[in-house]
């Protein structure tokens, strides 16, 4: 239920950003609030989180680019709740000074699939949010939120349909035909991964993006080459203790992000 931020990646972004010091109150910048959704025949909750940002300023995807704070989410403090994933709508790309950056602007809502410990009772959605917002400068902001989702209630709110329809498209709906990952071994510990997937060109300045199951294992940015509909991404992975560790495959998880459209892709078997 809660997403960990990597240490190597904080210090990258500390690197990177120019930091302002944290204000008293930030409400001019940044305001969220929990939209408590409807309850679904299975039993689960679809809940929103809706931020909305100053204009001019912006806060980060799961995996923010070449710097940033990917926003950490924890629930714990929440009643009536087993689990919690985030559903992310497609977000924005920025190149900006040469660097590359994913994120939201304006307003934006991510959708919460929740599980309630125990169905047919409310649920009482509660914690903190963790995450940066920059403009010239960044800031870290910790919001508390706190709502009940009622257990009866039925009605879909358009904006969280809205945005679980804006996401990226699986798969299988994208045509990717073949995907394979050869690891090698690479300095001090690290990994050196080669990604290969065939599908069509996804549009102008395609990125690729590499993410694992493993809270503490950076991933390098990745570069990307592409030779007709193969598309072949190159990138580095390390243990933040700097330990030997092992990469479970079926963890891995690729974000095509093209100037079309973007691409979700899970797992990636030896080829």
């Amino acid at each position: 239920m809660r997403t960990l931020l990597r240490p190597l990646a904080l210090a990258a972004a500390l690197l990177t950003a120019p930091f302002a010091a944290l204000a008293d109150d930030l409400s001019d910048i940044v305001s969220a609030k929990l939209l408590p959704g409807w309850r679904s025949a299975d039993g689960t909750h679809m809940a929103g989180l809706e931020i909305t940002l100053a204009p001019g300023w912006k806060t980060y995807w799961r995996a923010p680019g070449d710097a940033g704070i990917p926003p950490q989410f924890d629930w714990r403090t929440s009643r009536n709740l087993s689990g919690a994933e985030i559903h992310w709508p497609v977000p924005e790309r920025v190149d900006q000074d040469g660097m590359i950056t994913i994120g939201y602007s304006g307003t934006v809502v991510l959708p919460l699939h929740l599980t309630p410990s125990r169905t047919g009772r409310d649920i009482t959605l509660s914690g903190q949010v963790s995450m940066g917002v920059c403009e010239d400068v960044c800031i870290p902001v910790d919001l508390t939120l706190t709502a009940t989702l009622p257990k009866d209630a039925t009605a879909r709110d358009p904006r969280i349909a809205a945005a679980l329809a804006n996401r990226p498209d699986t798969q299988n709906e994208a045509g990717v035909t073949g995907v394979s990952c050869a690891i090698s071994a690479g300095k001090d510990g690290a990994l050196k991964l080669t990604a290969k997937m065939r599908l069509s060109d996804t549009g102008r300045h395609e990125m690729v993006v590499v993410e694992t199951d493993n809270p503490k294992v950076w991933v390098a940015p990745a570069t990307s080459t592409r030779s007709g509909n193969t598309l072949t991404a190159r990138t580095e992975l390390m243990h933040v203790d700097g330990s030997s560790f092992a990469l479970n495959r079926q963890g891995i998880r690729i974000t095509v992000l093209g100037g079309a459209k973007m691409v979700d892709i899970k797992g990636c078997p030896a080829g």
